[in-house]
């Protein structure tokens, strides 16, 4: 009996050392979130509240401002951002959807940004799955648009993204210090009536 207790004492003090040689991170700084068109769509999904189906989501890091100055010294004016912190923002599109004059085809691709002091580029690019905008290439462009530059009345701490419903289908807006860009979609005319991919398949019993 005394050699089971002392073989298990070895085997969870084996666990733990295990847990500290794998460095758990620590809470990161600038949390990751996500915003859903329509918004709070898993909410909805579990109150079976659907009207619509899922359209787009939206996957980003949201810093704060911490008594810095965020747009012209944080943010570079006229270079390229990654549209939050940590990994470049991700956006993923269940349907083929319009953004400014150009259809973009369902999928997920990565959202930069090159802010100025009147308008932001609002850029979609093919290349996923990484940090920051290092490696960022214009060639993988899918379409870039421009958002004018608006005024809040009060400033917002956390960097914010979120959709909403409009009269020609649905926006997203971009949010931080005293500034916000919104930027115009919707489902594209060719593919409105056809079903959103199946992003997981279902896993039987």
């Amino acid at each position: 009996m005394m050699k089971i207790i002392i073989t298990g004492a070895v085997f969870v003090c084996a666990v733990f050392t295990g847990f500290g040689q794998n460095k758990i991170s620590a809470m990161d700084q600038s949390p990751m979130d996500m915003c859903y068109y329509p918004a709070n769509f898993p909410i909805l999904k579990i109150q079976d509240k659907i009207t619509e189906p899922l359209v787009a989501r939206v996957i980003y890091s949201r810093p704060q401002i911490s008594n810095r100055t965020i747009f012209g010294e944080l943010v570079e004016y006229d270079k390229v951002w990654r549209l939050g912190a940590n990994e470049a923002t991700e956006i993923e599109f269940f349907f083929d959807v319009t953004v400014g004059n150009k259809t973009v085809p369902r999928g997920r691709y990565t959202l930069y940004a090159i802010p100025s002091t009147e308008k932001w580029m609002i850029i979609i690019n093919t290349e996923t799955n990484t940090w920051g905008s290092f490696k960022y290439h214009s060639k993988k462009d899918v379409v870039r648009v421009e958002a004018p530059v608006q005024k809040l009345n009060d400033q917002l701490e956390p960097f914010t993204m979120y959709f909403e419903k409009s009269s020609t289908g649905f926006t997203l807006s971009a949010a931080w210090e005293k500034f916000m860009v919104t930027i115009p979609m919707k489902i594209s005319a060719k593919t409105s009536a056809k079903k959103p991919v199946k992003t997981t398949k279902k896993i039987l019993p």
